[in-house]
């Protein structure tokens, strides 16, 4: 990811200004150990903070970890309480096209001008750290730990009135864990991250579920047995409020509308008929419903009915870009960050839902840690032809070692290979041009939906 620009938007203004030295602030943090290779540890974060005053403590917390529709829940629920007058924060990762991206106040990504200032404040502390660390034979602040404590300072700086946070990997030893979510929030849970998490659900979480903190309200979307088994064990332990959805709230019914969905909740509190959300997919008209009644457990305890108006705006002026989103027409051009099994597995299902294409041209980058034969295994079924890639990430899976897994699990399929995710996108709406109803579709990594975003935005094609 470190490849693409921090921004390429000529259209930042005054913010402009602070664009070299935010830009030095992101490759100075670059230069830390990377995302990839996450510390299993929370005392090195936690030093930091309580050197800052501990900002995580000056505004109350949503916490949400899971497999899949982490970053969806979180900016439904962000925008929610926005549209309750509240003064918000939103800690998501990773970014798409500019780091700003993974810090937003109100809805909207931190300026330059507080990105470098808070960073500023925070880096004598992350180097005194570092140096005792060091002195004591471990390895610095690692990237997400620095990014980390950056995000809660910023929060206090704003200052805002409520954070949600999205856990960065797992739960348990995560970064985001100095802080105590008043609500914790679970996302379906599946494998993924195996070689750092575990090899079962249960395993999975069971480290997810280090985010439960005593007398929390702990809401989760429906799980497999031996996950939720995880969470009741947890939440009785920390005496924590347990809500399943299925049983204590429950999404009654969606259907597709032009631009999204309506939807109908059963939420804690009370039932909420026909919200439009501007988000394609049934999982996300589930993640609508996880995201109420997580609302609810903040505002009033889950005894407190949602205001009507105000539920509806939130849940109308809700976005996750990347997730199902359309970025180009003639011919259409669909993202979309599946990049484990259960997330293509959605993506798959939605296409053949929420649009009409006769044809789809699928163009595919995936990761080292990801299962990406049983990604192509998903994605087959709705592809004519999968142009094969490699984003810009270091970890993308070399282009001639995916098309192999794809020739080998989707023998039927048609496969191109290219080197570059901008040969393989110009050739898949190339070959979408030739025929009506047909659709691009790009998938795999969120690096590559990074790409693609930079792509389209240089060539003017995105809408």
């Amino acid at each position: 990811m470190s490849k693409n620009p921090l921004s390429e938007d000529p259209e930042l203004g005054d913010d402009a200004l602070f664009q070299k030295d935010a830009d030095a602030v992101y490759q100075e943090l670059l230069a830390r150990i990377g995302e990839g290779h996450p510390q299993p540890r929370l005392a090195a974060t936690r030093r930091v903070v309580e050197l800052l005053g501990d900002p995580q403590r000056s505004y109350p917390i949503i916490h949400i970890t899971g497999t899949n529709g982490k970053t969806s829940t979180s900016r439904i629920i962000e925008s929610i309480l926005r549209a309750y007058g509240l003064r918000t924060g939103l800690f998501s990762s990773p970014h798409l096209v500019r780091v700003n991206e993974r810090i937003l106040v109100d809805g909207e990504p931190i300026t330059n001008e507080a990105f470098v200032a808070n960073y500023r404040d925070i880096k004598p502390y992350l180097d005194m750290v570092d140096a005792e660390l060091r002195a004591a034979g471990d390895a610095p602040l690692a990237f997400f730990e620095a990014f980390t404590a950056l995000a809660y300072a910023s929060f206090a700086d704003a200052p805002v009135d409520v954070a949600v946070i999205e856990v960065g990997l797992g739960g348990e030893w995560d970064s985001t864990n100095v802080g105590d979510g008043q609500v914790a929030v679970f996302t379906p849970i599946s494998l993924d991250h195996t070689a750092r998490l575990g090899n079962t659900v249960a395993l999975i979480a069971a480290t997810k579920a280090g985010i439960i903190k005593p007398a929390a309200a702990v809401v989760t979307a429906t799980q497999p047995e031996t996950a939720l088994a995880e969470l009741e064990r947890a939440s009785e332990l920390m005496e924590a409020s347990l809500a399943v959805q299925g049983t204590a709230f429950e999404l009654l019914s969606n259907t597709v509308a032009v631009g999204g969905q309506v939807i109908s909740v059963r939420g804690l509190a009370g039932t909420y008929d026909d919200l439009f959300l501007p988000l394609f997919g049934d999982h996300q008209a589930q993640n609508a419903a996880v995201a109420i009644a997580a609302v609810e457990s903040f505002l009033g305890g889950g005894e407190q009915t949602l205001v009507g108006d105000v539920l509806t705006e939130g849940i109308a002026t809700a976005s996750s870009p990347g997730r199902l989103q359309v970025i180009g027409i003639e011919p259409t051009v669909i993202i979309d960050a599946a990049h484990n099994p259960d997330g293509a597995r959605s993506l798959a299902a939605a296409l053949g839902t929420y649009f009409t294409f006769d044809e789809v041209a699928i163009v595919l980058g995936v990761l080292d840690d990801k299962d990406a034969r049983s990604i192509v295994a998903a994605l087959a079924p709705v592809a004519e032809v999968i142009l094969v890639t490699a984003s810009s990430s270091e970890r993308a899976v070399p282009v001639d070692d995916l098309a192999e897994i794809v020739r080998e699990v989707a023998p039927e399929t048609s496969v191109d290979d290219y080197d570059t995710p901008g040969e393989a996108i110009t050739a898949a709406r190339a070959w979408a041009e030739k025929a009506p109803r047909r659709g691009v579709v790009i998938t795999g990594s969120i690096t590559l939906i990074g790409d693609a975003l930079v792509l389209a935005a240089a060539e003017g094609w995105t809408r």
